[in-house]
C-alpha cells in the first residue's frame, strides 16, 4: 500500500488509542464488541486504523476503560472529510475564485445543486458511503454555494449540456424542483447559466466537463474531473487550451436569455 492510500493519520492514532486504554483496563476485544454491538474483527480493524472508530464504540470504550472523556474526545477528529482528498485542492481554489467557469456535461454543477438533488447523488455513491459522511458531503456542498450570494462580485458562469437537464436524478418531481432552482439562481446578477443544447456540432464539448477558475491575484487554474479522480491544473500550457476549449463550448450555447426558456420548457415537460 503507497503513503498516499494509507488510511487517515487520525484513524490509526486513535484506533491504537482505544487499544491502548482497553489493555491498561483488562477488557477484551469481544467484551468491548459485545457492549458496543460490533463483532471481534470490526473492533481489530478500528484499533487497527483500517476502518474509521465510530463514536459509538469511542463512548462505549471511554465508560468500560473509565478513560474520562479522553478516548470521546477524540470524535472530533474523526469527523468524515467533508470533499474527497482528490478534489480538496480545487475546492480550496475555489472558495478563493473572483472568477469561475464551469462547464458540465451529465449533472448539474455542485454549485448549483438542490440538497435533494446533491444528497441523492452522494448517497447513491459506489461504493456506498457511510450516513455520517453523506451527512458531511452534502453539508460541504451547500456550504460552497454561499458564494454565489455572499460574493456579488466575483462572477460565476455555468454551462450545462442539456443531457444533464433530463437525467432525472431524484425522480421526475425532484427534477422539476432542481430545474426551477436553476432559473431563481440564474436571476442573480453575478451568474450565468448557459445551455449547450444536444444535436449542435459542439464537438469539444463531448470530452467531458472542466471548471476555469481565476484568483484574486489573477492566477488561472483549471480543473479536470473523472471517476475517482481530479487534476487541478496550473500549467499554463494546459489552462490555456482548456480555456480555449470552453470558449468554444460557450460560443455554442444558447444565450442565457434562451437558455432560461429552454430550462423552463424542459421543466413544463417533466
Amino acid at each position: 500500500m503507497s503513503e498516499a492510500s494509507q488510511p487517515p493519520m487520525a484513524w490509526r492514532y486513535c484506533g491504537n488509542q482505544i487499544k491502548l486504554w482497553r489493555t491498561q483496563a483488562g477488557v477484551t476485544r469481544e467484551e468491548l464488541g459485545k457492549a458496543a454491538n460490533y463483532e471481534p474483527e470490526s473492533v481489530k480493524s478500528m484499533e487497527q486504523g483500517r476502518r474509521r472508530p465510530t463514536l459509538r464504540l469511542l463512548e462505549v470504550a471511554d465508560e468500560m476503560c473509565d478513560a474520562r472523556g479522553l478516548l470521546v474526545a477524540a470524535a472530533e477528529f474523526l469527523r468524515p472529510e467533508r470533499f474527497p482528498s482528490y478534489s480538496q485542492d480545487f475546492t480550496d481554489a475555489e472558495s478563493k475564485a473572483i472568477a469561475l467557469h464551469w462547464y458540465e456535461t451529465l449533472l448539474i454543477p455542485g454549485l448549483l445543486q438542490t440538497e435533494e438533488y446533491a444528497r441523492t447523488l452522494i448517497s447513491s455513491s459506489c461504493p456506498p458511503l457511510d450516513d455520517e459522511t453523506v451527512a458531511e458531503r452534502v453539508a460541504g456542498r451547500l456550504q460552497r454555494q454561499e458564494r454565489l450570494k455572499r460574493c456579488p462580485t466575483a462572477l460565476f458562469g455555468f454551462v450545462i449540456y442539456e443531457a444533464a437537464l433530463h437525467s432525472l436524478v431524484g425522480g421526475a418531481s425532484a427534477m422539476k424542483r432542481q430545474l426551477h432552482h436553476l432559473l431563481e439562481i440564474g436571476k442573480l446578477r453575478n451568474v450565468a447559466i448557459q445551455v449547450l443544447p444536444v444535436g449542435r456540432e459542439a464537438y469539444p464539448g463531448l470530452s467531458g466537463s472542466l471548471v476555469l477558475l481565476e484568483t484574486v491575484d489573477h492566477d488561472q487554474f483549471a480543473y479536470v474531473e473523472g471517476q475517482e479522480t481530479g487534476v487541478l491544473y496550473a500549467d499554463p500550457v494546459k489552462v490555456s487550451a482548456l480555456t480555449q476549449r470552453h470558449g468554444m463550448i460557450r460560443m455554442q450555447a444558447l444565450s442565457v436569455q434562451e437558455s432560461a426558456q429552454f430550462i423552463r420548457k424542459v421543466a413544463e415537460e417533466l
